[in-house]
């Protein structure tokens, strides 16, 4: 608990982001650790990008993670992965969910989706952790928790154990979508102890 960890949640509008923060700040909490968490809204009801910062450790002083500091990073969409390249250092771990969401100018055919985007993070020598939240949220009945799917893939990477973190899906999330948000948990969990 010496060390202070740095974790960047990244993505869009309506994926879920701040919940998915929410949810690890208070597992963190709950397991002990000082957490502080920061979130910058942007055009997020117009599907633009939405980051939120949190940082843990024995002691926070500031959520706000500087320029190549982030230990971690959770990315809701492939292109907001890259988007945010210079919060990231040489051995940073970036969980990835697989989903596309296009931006305005490629959906109106004015540009088009970059091709093999992630590799430019392995280039730069960052740990690119592949899940297909969509997908696994689909199969645990609820597409809507592909966020919850991205909290446990990222659980695996944490200290802190997975009780902790169903115990707090369990309070924060309503209780006629628990059940399938602690599946989409387990579901994210596994896919990402496949790549730890």
């Amino acid at each position: 608990m010496e060390s202070t960890g740095n974790i960047l949640f990244s993505g869009v509008g309506g994926q879920g982001i701040l919940l998915a923060s929410e949810i690890t700040a208070y597992s963190l909490l709950a397991a002990g650790y000082d957490a502080k968490k920061s979130e910058v809204h942007g055009m997020a009801q117009r599907g633009g990008s939405v980051t939120a910062q949190l940082r843990y450790g024995k002691k926070v002083w500031s959520p706000l993670i500087e320029p190549g500091c982030a230990d971690i990073q959770v990315a809701f969409e492939m292109m907001e992965a890259v988007r945010y390249i210079s919060s990231l250092h040489k051995g940073s771990t970036v969980i990835v969910n697989t989903q596309r969401i296009l931006p305005p100018a490629v959906a109106t055919g004015q540009t088009a989706y970059p091709e093999k985007i992630l590799d430019r993070l392995t280039a730069l020598g960052v740990r690119v952790v592949q899940v297909d939240a969509f997908d696994l949220a689909r199969e645990v009945g609820e597409v809507r928790t592909a966020n919850v799917v991205m909290v446990g893939a990222l659980s695996v990477f944490l200290p802190v154990a997975a009780a902790i973190y169903e115990e707090v899906i369990a309070a924060r999330v309503p209780e006629r979508f628990r059940d399938v948000n602690l599946k989409a948990f387990k579901a994210g969990r596994k896919a990402g102890s496949r790549e730890e």
